[in-house]
């Protein structure tokens, strides 16, 4: 069967395409949202949402909504895994200068796309449909042509435009033909749910634990007692008993053997890689389609999203004819650059100065870390570098 839809296709219903979505709806053009599962899937992976994605959202209209759901911070600590604070910064020092959103959000990933899609599916033209499965794709000069497979049959969707955003194994990519260059870190990570009162034993709602072995990421996910704990272990041991070493990675990380209640884990491996381009004709990729990093410091969705947002409003522009098409190349070439200058260096500095073991660089990560403490203006220059994150604009006109 043959099917045409006059407007655009997303590929992923993740954050980053239902942002993606919601800004094309939000312009009053047809979208439709694919994806492959269900719905939504509940499992544990992004849960940190900087200043410039917070304030992307509130331009969204979803800020007063995603607050109920979730949790604020300002707090973090830099922690030894014996105990030691290195570090305890705040974002209660920026300023209205610095910002008007001196805080991150915290709520689990699946939850934020659930907000997402409710104010998405309220707008007419906007359409989401699970268990479709996109398997390839053509294009010519007028639009795109995608085979998928739902049903457990195979048919053709016609479209004017494709945007990617399918995640690091990105199909929509694959079709397309683009190099994915990098590589992938050795270790493998496991995302942890738990019950477990880690402010009441003095940390904060967001914690880094520096150790060449037991390093670890402690974050506080919601209002109801739930934290994150991630942390790696070698590849090379058995997927099929993590479960059954989470125990032995607590026992380092949890700072006593209070009772916990661990809710869910799952493991993923880490890459640090990007897209030749983000635009080929009439397809785009967004998010983790196109560039995928560790998630020390929590960048890689932060970085999606802005994605989204941008891509969400350069796309309308072109489609109504306010700007010509050339402003997709320069979203793809800006995008591409903070990934390559900006989100992937710091990524791999993170995780670097997390896990380091020699002890010259050791010390001075720490004289580092000390200077954070003590300097109010090094402070805020550190908790507002995220908003490189945004880069540099690209000429969108308004709409």
């Amino acid at each position: 069967m043959s099917e045409t839809f006059r407007g655009v296709v997303v590929a992923g219903a993740g954050p980053v395409g239902l942002v993606t979505a919601l800004k094309i709806a939000q312009a009053g053009i047809p979208v439709l949202v694919l994806d492959s599962e269900p719905d939504i899937i509940r499992w544990p992976r992004a849960v940190v949402y900087h200043a410039p994605t917070v304030e992307m959202l509130d331009r969204l209209g979803l800020l007063d909504e995603l607050k109920v759901a979730g949790i604020l911070k300002q707090d973090y600590q830099f922690r030894t895994i014996d105990g030691k604070i290195l570090a305890a910064p705040s974002m209660s020092v920026l300023t209205s200068e610095d910002t008007a959103y001196p805080y991150n959000l915290h709520m689990p990933q699946h939850e934020l796309a659930r907000v997402i899609l409710k104010n998405l599916l309220a707008i007419p033209g906007a359409h989401v449909r699970w268990n479709t499965r996109v398997t390839g794709l053509t294009q010519d000069a007028d639009g795109v042509t995608l085979t998928i497979e739902s049903n457990g049959g195979s048919d053709e969707l016609r479209c004017d435009w494709l945007v990617g955003a399918d995640g690091g194994s990105s199909t929509v990519r694959r079709a397309l033909g683009l190099s994915f260059d990098g590589y992938t870190h050795p270790e493998r990570l496991v995302s942890t749910n738990l019950v477990y009162d880690f402010e009441a034993r003095g940390y904060a709602r967001a914690n880094f634990i520096i150790d060449p072995v037991h390093w670890a990421v402690i974050v506080k996910v919601d209002r109801h007692g739930l934290w994150r704990v991630t942390y790696g272990e070698d590849a090379g041991l058995p997927e099929d008993s993590i479960a059954a070493r989470i125990a032995e990675h607590y026992k380092h990380l949890l700072p006593d053997d209070g009772h916990y209640e661990l809710e869910a884990f799952s493991p993923f491996r880490v890459h640090e890689r990007c897209a030749e381009s983000f635009r080929v004709g009439r397809v785009l990729l967004a998010g983790d389609a196109a560039h995928v990093c560790n998630p020390f410091g929590g960048l890689g969705l932060t970085s999606g999203l802005l994605d989204g947002g941008l891509l969400g409003d350069a796309l309308p522009a072109v489609i109504k004819e306010t700007a010509d098409d050339n402003l997709l190349d320069r979203y793809s070439n800006e995008r591409r650059r903070v990934f390559l200058e900006v989100t992937g260096p710091t990524a791999r500095e993170n995780k670097r100065r997390m896990t380091e073991a020699d002890p010259g660089r050791k010390k001075a990560d720490f004289e580092r870390l000390q200077q954070l403490h003590n300097d109010t203006q090094f402070q805020r220059t550190a908790l507002t570098m995220t908003y490189k994150l945004v880069g540099n604009p690209i000429g969108i006109p308004n709409q």
